[in-house]
């Protein structure tokens, strides 16, 4: 998760086990507007075999509909699906599996992606071919509940999809805007609060002399102008602002 940044500094943010596993977060997130429920990702799902499971030391999943009522909202309220890119841990919620067939996980749900990512996921390439499975997007596509993006848009009103290549071509963060305040979702643009740093990038991004220049640029404007931010896998930070203070960027409020 922190690529080639030495142990030796990233352990005092994120300790491991003996086996130099960290504590992930696979997060998610409801926004509420006048017209529209929508989710922002939907996790990593269940469908794991034991020696994936160990190797993760991944505990029970429980369904996404089951994670979604526990927190107060039915799962036939969501009106849209958000997967600012197609890796496992991010759209692993999108199906359920109905005997021998995988069904929309969110039957009501209009899902948005872009079309660029599913290119890349189909093309399976040696690189990161394990990062996407196609029973969590193709089935989508066949029933028409996938719908693909060709670039920047609002996917509702106040909130916008924004493409930034970097940990893949056409991952996508999301700002919401409302009553003159702005959040912004980093997905793994900045997976842990930890990788402020610009240069702190992960071992999977395909690209990440691009990570390095968006991330810069977003925490400029995301400091400029008071910016929420939230990230793809921080178990314990899930919104903070952040400032420049003594050349470094960093954490100025946050709420977990």
């Amino acid at each position: 998760m922190f690529g080639v940044v030495p142990k030796t500094l990233w352990s005092k943010h994120e300790p491991s086990d003996d086996l130099n596993r960290i504590e992930a977060g696979f997060n998610c997130f409801v926004v509420e507007t006048d017209t529209d429920r929508i989710l922002i990702e939907t996790g990593g799902g269940v469908r794991h075999d034991e020696r994936a499971r160990e190797r993760m030391r991944l505990p029970d999943p429980p369904q996404l509909a089951e994670v979604l009522a526990r927190h107060g909202f039915d799962p036939q309220s969501i009106d849209v699906v958000i997967n600012t890119h197609l890796h496992w841990d991010h759209c692993g919620g999108n199906t359920a599996d109905d005997g021998n067939h995988a069904l929309p996980a969110l039957p009501r749900a209009r899902y948005f992606t872009q079309r660029g990512e599913l290119e890349h996921a189909r093309e399976q390439l040696p690189r990161d071919a394990v990062s996407y499975r196609a029973v969590n997007y193709e089935p989508l596509i066949e029933s028409g509940h996938m719908h693909l993006l060709d670039g920047d848009g609002e996917v509702a009103p106040g909130v916008e999809v924004r493409v930034t290549p970097g940990h893949t071509r056409d991952m996508m963060v999301v700002l919401v805007r409302s009553r003159g305040e702005t959040w912004c979702h980093f997905a793994d643009l900045v997976a842990y609060a930890a990788q402020l740093t610009p240069t702190w990038v992960t071992a999977f991004d395909l690209f990440p002399l691009e990570t390095i220049a968006n991330k810069t640029q977003l925490l400029r404007h995301a400091a400029a102008e008071d910016w929420w931010c939230s990230f793809g896998h921080d178990p314990r930070v899930s919104f903070a602002k952040i400032e420049m203070a003594e050349g470094k960027w960093r954490t100025r409020q946050k709420l977990s």
